[in-house]
């Protein structure tokens, strides 16, 4: 059984193209998991494993690993960049007890980069910043670190510096060692050279390094002693209080590098056993007991009852893995498990820990791992596995509306069950995926964040299931919301099978606290109207036919429904009466609030070069953009702030690279939902 103090639970996420990967892959080398060296623009990245990543270069699912670095086991993921797959940045976050988050030398901080920050901080996940590119041209250490203490608003502590520059990087300065590291034999990636610090920059590092120290005694009393006493902190105490301020989320230590040419990494992973927490420092997931409601905990420890989330799942031909972080007690081959969501027990048959691809068995896991499994029936991501005689449960990690849509269909009858099979496997497998029927056409419907990730997901249905299915083109997922107020009375009360069915169920409606919720409560005395063992087929019917879109048009999003009333039959009340009164009670409050009609904003940041800031701007104006903020990046270089609604951004990648000569790029992401202008609805609503 492992030390849980030298484990490490660690994520590596970033903005699209900040060099998360080529990290990683240096991370596998330098810790000798590989002994050669996986390059993304060669397809050959051993953490992007499935053909879709080595086909496109980037990352698409969290693929976790296992590695060693002094004396400490480190259970590593590395997530993607994409906005599409944010999902997979989610979930992985849920579980983890730390990241290392890497930032473009070139750009800083980046719209992802902001998106996978906010990710972290839901989350408490303590984090380590790496700039990293620092060797190309246009880099610059403090332009990058300006932007994260601006964007990112938070303590940074600069814990090394850069020796040299663009082409002429080299190495890095210790702030808190006072030692230098060099990277100048690139023929030999292991070679590092420890030693003084070079001359021209012994006056900066001096400078930097009692910044370090003023900023550390800011927040940390035993500093302040020797600081304020004007004593030397030693290296050792200077990092035992970085380790505090960085495990209680009060600062993030800055480091530097250059992944692709084996610049910085040792020291990296140096600081990740450093500062990072182990599960025994790190913030205790709260819970709640599955029946009564009651708060409850369970301590990092491998003899207290079983209790692990699902973080995961991933479905090919094979099967499916089931990703878990154990939070307490062992997990072990052959033994059984209770998931209190479906109330049912489970027995493990194998675990893995996991290489990307590659699974390693083992016969069992103890707390603190994460671990994969396979042949669990009922478990999806978010779910809590248990002891059955200690339950508890895990609140799981929450995601975003899907903002695309296409219609799919088998090219034959014989091939309706296999596609049904498949669509539900990768919706078990990905939160962000969701399948419905068009209650008009009886097309089936795929949704999801993007047009990469549907596309994706198509590949992965005709390609790696092999089904054989028409698809649609892309469009955008509008949603409803209410007017305002409403109420609205559902009754059900006709004879089937020679029984009579009776169930009355009364609603008032109103915006939701959430703008992207659907909230469902009964009144207390409710109860003394409708017995309460129909409340939960009322709930259910109510948050299904608000996702249905209550009658017509497209799902409902930010409304609160509260059941007030109701009446019942002693003798001929069933569930399915109550489901159909509340459906039909639904259908009329939202008649009576008044239907809005939504689409998806996105959010995108534009960085162009200055001569086409005017073209940019025109064309984001057509596009009926509603622009935040242009900031100078550099001398020749703009960024453009804009929010634009989803249906107005098909193919606006050759439209920008045609603006721009191709010099222009652009990221967006999700950012909410606004009104359809008047002159739309009535083309795009029933």
């Amino acid at each position: 059984m492992s030390d849980l103090h030298h484990v490490r639970n660690l994520g590596i996420i970033a903005h699209i193209d900040a060099g998360k990967t080529t990290v990683t892959e240096r991370i596998l080398f330098y810790t000798g998991k590989e002994h050669r060296i996986g390059e993304v623009h060669e397809g050959a990245a051993k953490m992007d494993w499935m053909l879709e990543e080595q086909q496109r270069g980037i990352t698409i699912t969290a693929a976790a690993t296992v590695i060693f670095w002094r004396e400490h086991r480190i259970n590593l993921i590395d997530t993607p960049g994409h906005v599409d797959f944010t999902a997979e940045v989610e979930r992985s976050l849920r579980v983890l007890d730390g990241a290392v988050v890497v930032f473009d030398g070139v750009h800083g901080v980046e719209a992802q980069s902001e998106t996978v920050w906010r990710q972290a901080e839901r989350y408490r996940v303590p984090r380590l910043c790496f700039i990293n590119k620092l060797d190309r041209a246009g880099a610059s250490f403090d332009r990058s670190l300006a932007s994260i203490q601006r964007r990112l608003a938070k303590r940074t502590l600069v814990l090394q510096i850069p020796i040299g520059s663009e082409r002429g990087f080299r190495g890095v300065v210790d702030l808190v060692a006072r030692k230098a590291f060099l990277w100048e034999d690139e023929s030999d990636p292991h070679r590092v050279t420890e030693g003084e610090i070079p001359d021209d920059l012994r006056e900066l590092a001096d400078l930097q390094r009692e910044e370090l120290v003023d900023a550390v005694a800011d927040l940390d009393d035993g500093v302040a002693e020797r600081y304020l006493a004007e004593e030397e902190v030693p290296a050792e105490e200077l990092r035992a209080a970085i380790r505090r301020l960085t495990i209680s989320n009060r600062a993030t230590p800055v480091l530097c590098g250059a992944a692709l040419r084996n610049k910085g990494i040792q020291p990296l992973l140096d600081a990740v056993v450093e500062y990072l927490p182990s599960p025994l420092e790190a913030e205790t997931p709260h819970g709640t007991h599955p029946e009564t409601g009651k708060a409850e905990t369970r301590p990092c420890d491998s003899g207290a009852p079983l209790s692990a989330l699902v973080f995961k799942g991933f479905s090919d031909r094979h099967g499916e893995l089931v990703y878990l972080r154990i939070y307490s007690g062992t997990l072990a081959e052959g033994g059984h498990v209770y998931n209190p969501r479906v109330r049912k027990g489970e027995r493990i048959q194998q675990v893995f820990r996991m290489h990307a691809s590659e699974r390693e068995r083992v016969k069992e896991a103890q707390a603190g791992d994460i671990v994969a499994t396979v042949g669990l029936k009922y478990a999806v991501t978010g779910d809590t596995l248990c002891a059955k005689g200690d339950p508890i449960l895990y609140e799981p990690a929450r995601f975003p509306e899907t903002v695309l849509s296409m219609a799919i269909e088998p090219k034959s009858s014989a091939e309706r069950a296999r596609l049904t099979e498949v669509l539900e496997r990768l919706k078990r497998d990905d939160p962000t995926f969701d399948v419905h029927e068009d209650p008009e056409t009886g097309q089936t419907i795929i949704s999801g964040m993007g047009e990469l990730h549907l596309e994706v997901l198509k590949n992965r249905m005709l390609r790696d299931f092999q089904v054989d299915a028409n698809v649609g083109e892309p469009r955008v997922s509008f949603r409803q919301t209410i007017r305002g107020p409403g109420s609205g009375e559902g009754l059900f009360d006709q004879e089937t099978a020679n029984k009579r069915q009776f169930g009355r169920v009364r609603i008032s409606l109103a915006p939701a606290a959430k703008p992207e919720a659907v909230e469902v409560r009964i009144e207390p005395a409710v109860a003394l109207r409708i017995p309460k063992v129909f409340h939960a087929a009322i709930e259910r019917a109510l948050i299904d036919e608000a996702r249905g879109g209550a009658g017509e048009g497209y799902p409902f999003i930010g409304i609160s429904i509260l059941v007030q009333g109701g009446e019942a039959s002693e003798t001929d009340s069933t569930e399915l009466a109550f489901e159909v009164a509340a459906a039909r009670a639904l259908q009329q409050g939202v008649t009576a609030s008044g239907r809005l009609l939504l689409e998806p904003l996105m959010r995108v940041e534009i960085r162009t070069p200055n001569e086409y800031v005017g073209e940019v701007l025109g064309d984001l104006n057509r596009r009926r953009a509603t622009i935040l903020g242009t900031t100078p990046e550099d001398a020749q270089s703009t960024l453009l702030v804009a929010t634009v609604p989803l249906r107005e951004m098909f193919g606006y990648v050759g439209t920008l690279r045609s603006l721009s000569q191709g010099r222009a790029s652009h990221a967006m992401e999700p950012t909410g939902y606004q009104e359809v202008p008047p002159d739309l609805m009535s083309k795009l609503l029933f």
